[in-house]
């Protein structure tokens, strides 16, 4: 089986890429699922009713987000309703929405997806170390779910490592997402997960993370509020990657970087 992800989705210039691109990858990679960060793609702070209507009509399966999935406080009762959009897992008892759910794939076979927040130069979350560990404990890899794959939202690379390697073998991919470059760590670990430590952002790469350049960079020319964040709103290198699965087991055969479009080289 093959999944699909593709990283956080920045604004309008990253709706485009990934409407443009999507059908062209389904075709090329016939993904089992297909999985995308969007808690950027609302001008680049958070995601409304509507995108996650977009993307599910444009052949998403299940939207993942992070730190910003408040930004637009249309989606506070909507998580509740809409089960293909998740939450970070570790979030307190009692937030809206859920950090996991189970997808049946086209091929009658069960997925299941877990968004967690890192806590490293984040804010104050619950532990997603034991979060996850809590909610895996009802699956057995290759034998109650055929694939388990983790949206790891976090800045620090050390910590998404950590993470990694502490469930290496229990799941069948774990990539990160936050800082909107994609990193060329891309493998299999020892135990047969798939890793990378973030797929990059979907968006405008002549920026600053997605942001118009120059409001990025005078943010650290002058220490004075300054122009609101932005997306930049040229053309948009899509980001993400493929991981081919072993179906007898669950775990990771290989994964392999995906880049289309914008000024990033194609991968």
């Amino acid at each position: 089986m093959h999944i699909l992800f593709i990283g956080d989705i920045m604004g309008r210039s990253g709706r485009d890429a990934l409407a443009e691109h999507l059908p062209n990858l389904k075709e090329e990679f016939k993904p089992d699922i297909t999985i995308v960060n969007g808690e950027n793609s609302a001008h680049g702070v958070g995601i409304t009713v509507k995108i996650c209507d977009e993307f599910f009509d444009i052949g998403v399966d299940v939207i993942t987000t992070g730190n910003h999935v408040w930004d637009q406080r249309e989606i506070i009762p909507h998580v509740d309703k809409e089960k293909r959009l998740l939450r970070p897992i570790n979030l307190p008892d009692g937030t809206p929405g859920n950090g996991i759910c189970e997808f049946t794939m086209h091929n009658g076979k069960k997925a299941v997806i877990i968004n967690a927040i890192a806590r490293l130069f984040m804010d104050l979350y619950d532990d997603p170390f034991a979060a996850v560990e809590k909610a895996i404990k009802h699956y057995t890899l290759g034998r109650t779910a055929d694939i388990i794959f983790i949206d790891f939202h976090g800045e620090a690379t050390s910590e998404k490592m950590s993470f990694a390697h502490h469930f290496d073998g229990r799941v069948t991919g774990v990539i990160g997402t936050h800082t909107h470059i994609p990193t060329a760590d891309y493998h299999v670990m020892a135990g047969g997960t798939a890793y990378q430590t973030d797929a990059g952002m979907t968006g405008d790469f002549d920026s600053v993370i997605g942001v118009k350049k120059e409001i990025g960079v005078k943010k650290f020319l002058k220490k004075v509020p300054g122009e609101r964040m932005s997306p930049a709103d040229g053309e948009a290198t899509l980001c993400g990657a493929i991981i081919e699965t072993d179906d007898s087991t669950g775990l990771a055969r290989s994964i392999k970087p995906i880049r289309r479009g914008g000024i990033l080289a194609s991968a």
